[in-house]
């Protein structure tokens, strides 16, 4: 996984996610900054009157009792994050509400259901932070069925690298080819792809397809078969085990 880095100051050319163009995809993303190092990012990057706010969503988050009407006032906060701090810190303020807010299977099962799509980048990103397990795999297994690319996008962090199968795991990739989503944003890809021989083959498949069709043959898909099968080392197979570390016996290979 890339080394994480605080978010920077934003810039006047952003990607689909709102990452600045030319920086590193993951690096910059919420799911790979540790929330103590994304507060104090953003803390930084705030003017005072979001830094107040964001106190403040940050202390009724911590106090979770608070609630207006059939909801908690920490998921109302999520609302008006793009309008306190600013499209470019938008999901950073979210995912630290969720994160503060200890915000459990359920509340993130709700809150990406019924909010907008801004929210549901927010819990998507807040995933590797708060849900250990895989139980949450049906979210991210969601994002890919859209073609919301900033959907899509943070569907593939950090939760998708550590939790989805391999039959799953080699689709999401492949959606990110469907839907133009660089596959720089796919969280250990190098990792994972090497040695994948069904992935190879899958892509292999989706060219012979566009080539037929007289459509252009991404260019990321060849950055992705370089990676399965890189000159210097042999492929070996990948396992339906997401960490690639299990032999067929279930045991520590």
């Amino acid at each position: 996984m890339t080394q994480p880095h605080a978010p920077r100051a934003a810039s006047d050319h952003r990607d689909a996610d709102g990452t600045p163009t030319g920086q590193d995809p993951q690096g910059t993303t919420p799911a790979h900054v540790p929330p103590a190092d994304l507060r104090a990012a953003l803390t930084a990057e705030l003017g005072e009157a979001a830094r107040a706010w964001l106190d403040q969503a940050l202390d009724e988050a911590a106090d979770r009792p608070g609630t207006h009407g059939p909801l908690s006032v920490w998921e109302l906060r999520l609302a008006e994050a793009g309008r306190r701090c600013g499209p470019a810190h938008a999901d950073a303020a979210r995912v630290l509400i969720l994160h503060v807010a200890r915000a459990d299977l359920e509340a993130l099962t709700r809150v990406y259901h019924q909010g907008t799509a801004d929210e549901r980048r927010a819990v998507l990103h807040a995933l590797p932070h708060l849900v250990p397990g895989p139980e949450a795999r049906p979210l991210v297994e969601d994002a890919l069925r859209t073609n919301d690319t900033r959907l899509v996008s943070a569907a593939v962090g950090p939760y998708c690298a550590r939790h989805l199968d391999a039959h799953a795991w080699r689709h999401a990739v492949l959606k990110c080819l469907f839907t133009g989503v660089d596959v720089d944003r796919v969280a250990d890809l190098p990792q994972r792809a090497r040695g994948d021989g069904e992935l190879a083959r899958m892509l292999g498949d989706y060219a012979d397809e566009r080539t037929a069709a007289g459509r252009p043959v991404p260019e990321d898909l060849h950055r992705v078969q370089a990676l399965i099968r890189p000159e210097s080392a042999p492929s070996t197979p990948a396992t339906d085990d997401p960490h690639g570390t299990h032999g067929p016996h279930g045991k520590e290979s």
